[in-house]
């Protein structure tokens, strides 16, 4: 089939991972993960190798890639709090231009649980009354279940779920969910593993689990799900089908395909000969791992408090140190995990150029959020916003040669990304969007911002808070600063003479200057990420 050469309405592929440091790729010289068709994105355009999220949560991050928005803008603050229906979204601007729009994969717009949330309520002095349910919050449109359950695993028991779901969902008119991680995944991934194995028992999780690390490393197991009905497989086969069936009936409108993984994000679950393919002896744990900052601050020293003492939670989500052979096998299944995504994107890579759409099709590949795999000793994520957290991969080749750079060493942001795609549509964003234009980035021109803001909050106390865990970080060319809520103490790194953060420089009299200058900037990015929807309607 002959190739569109329309450049000005390019079609857009997204490949989105989760939970994917941005060192976990060949191209950026990881020396034992092997990625050649990541590789193959970034080889043939350009790579961000200091591209940074808003916020290190997932759903907080996600929203501000759909809408261009930080998350405390764009009302998502934290895990749990579903993006607004009302909300505008880059891909609602795309559905409105003409072009087709689909999701395949995972979402987390809106919650995948249905456990009861855990953020505190204000304690009242008895003898108040409580407001009526209506005005219980500070806007008429309270979030309800039913509204925003179109993600929840719970729900996908229920009869008619798949068929009820409202679209265009946040802009994409095709849906295909595949909500959870590792094996323990629901939404439509589930009636094709009935559909391709009818009446055998693969039962996920742990109770299911075929093997179990021979170091006892928590969250690792490899399931018994074999790896050509594991939830990435479904993903690539559905993502091909979706391009098929557009070369067949849709090439008259360019299209926006997110294609998006729940992978690498624990638990550590590579099916198959994934589950083998790396010798926990020969990855490279970060260099802080040897040489740790133990007490960068209170929250990381009780870390290692409770690990020395073995008392260390290893639960879902709850950040952890781990020693150094549970270490190594946590990040050989993470490569694992990886590389199945790998040849998945490979595979639509090349159904993609079979269908003759390659040569007008803008490929990006990025993640939501990074993890600390042994930095620091750490696993997981948390508020301790390291660069194995906040940075993550960012790979854009594009059919027009002009932004295709190779690598860029400049900063970016999920930010910028609503804003960016919509430019190189050839289409203006709607008032409100937030972030910078990459287009002359990726065109060679030079950076086009000099500071990254990212913002954490978690909806519980922990890691010995009795309130909610909130940081401000604020990234330059240089510098690497985060204040954490009503605390005395923060952190302040050179990244330019300290890049694995080793030294902790907020109390070092010596720096107190460059400390000012940084926190300065710091308040100055978040004015500038003020709302600024809606417009007035009067001067006065």
């Amino acid at each position: 089939m002959p190739a569109r050469t329309d450049s000005a309405r390019p079609n857009f592929l997204f490949f989105f991972t989760d939970q994917q440091r941005w060192d976990h790729v060949g191209y950026a010289g990881n020396p034992v993960l092997r990625t050649p068709n990541i590789d193959r994105i970034a080889g043939g355009g350009s790579w961000l190798s200091r591209f940074y999220v808003s916020s290190p949560t997932c759903m907080s991050n996600r929203a501000t890639f759909m809408t261009g928005r930080i998350p405390r803008v764009n009302g998502v603050r934290y895990n749990g709090i579903p993006l607004d229906l009302d909300s505008v979204t880059f891909v609602d601007l795309l559905l409105a231009a003409g072009y087709r729009t689909a999701l395949i994969g995972k979402s987390h717009l809106q919650g995948m649980t249905s456990e009861a949330a855990k953020a505190p309520r204000e304690a009242y002095p008895e003898g108040l009354a409580p407001p009526p349910d209506e005005l219980a919050e500070a806007r008429r449109t309270a979030y309800t279940r039913a509204d925003y359950a179109w993600e929840m695993s719970q729900e996908w028991t229920r009869p008619g779920h798949a068929e009820s779901i409202r679209t265009p969902f946040y802009g994409f008119e095709d849906v295909i969910f595949c909500l959870g991680h590792g094996d323990l995944v629901t939404g439509h991934y589930s009636a094709w593993l009935e559909s391709r194995a009818p009446g055998i028992n693969l039962q996920p999780g742990l109770a299911g689990a075929r093997t179990f690390s021979e170091v006892r490393a928590a969250q690792v197991y490899q399931p018994a799900i074999p790896e050509e009905l594991y939830p990435t497989r479904f993903i690539e086969e559905e993502t091909v089908r979706w391009l098929e069936r557009h070369a067949e009936t849709g090439r008259d409108r360019p299209f926006f395909l997110q294609c998006s993984f729940p992978d690498p994000h624990h638990p550590f679950t590579p099916p198959g000969r994934y589950y083998s393919m790396y010798d926990p002896e020969e990855v490279e744990l970060p260099p802080s791992f040897h040489t740790p900052t133990r007490d960068a601050t209170p929250p990381q020293a009780r870390l290692w408090e409770e690990f020395e003492r073995g008392a260390e939670s290893t639960r879902w989500t709850y950040p952890f140190v781990t020693g150094e052979p549970q270490a190594r096998d946590i990040l050989a299944k993470t490569y694992g995990q990886i590389a199945m995504i790998d040849d998945a994107v490979g595979a639509v890579l090349d159904a993609l150029e079979r269908a003759g759409l390659a040569g007008n099709t803008v490929v990006c590949f990025l993640s939501d959020h990074g993890e600390y795999l042994g930095d620091h000793g750490l696993m997981l994520k948390g508020p301790m916003q390291y660069q194995s957290v906040v940075r993550t991969p960012f790979a854009w080749r594009d059919p027009d040669p002009a932004y295709n750079r190779g690598q860029l060493d400049e900063l970016g942001s999920t930010s910028d990304l609503a804003r960016t795609v919509l430019s190189r549509a050839g289409l203006r964003p709607y008032n409100g969007v937030q972030g910078v234009d990459l287009c002359p980035l990726l065109r060679g021109e030079g950076a086009v911002r000099d500071r990254v803001l990212v913002e954490y909050t978690t909806q519980y106390p922990y890691l010995g808070f009795d309130d909610l865990v909130t940081v401000s970080t604020l990234i330059d060319h240089h510098w690497r600063i985060s204040v954490w809520q009503n605390r005395d103490w923060g952190e302040l790194y050179d990244l330019a003479a300290d890049p694995h953060e080793l030294n902790n420089l907020w109390s070092d009299p010596a720096e107190a200057p460059d400390k000012e200058a940084i926190l300065v900037k710091l308040i100055h990015a978040i004015q500038n990420h003020a709302d600024t929807s809606p417009w007035p309607l009067s001067v006065s």
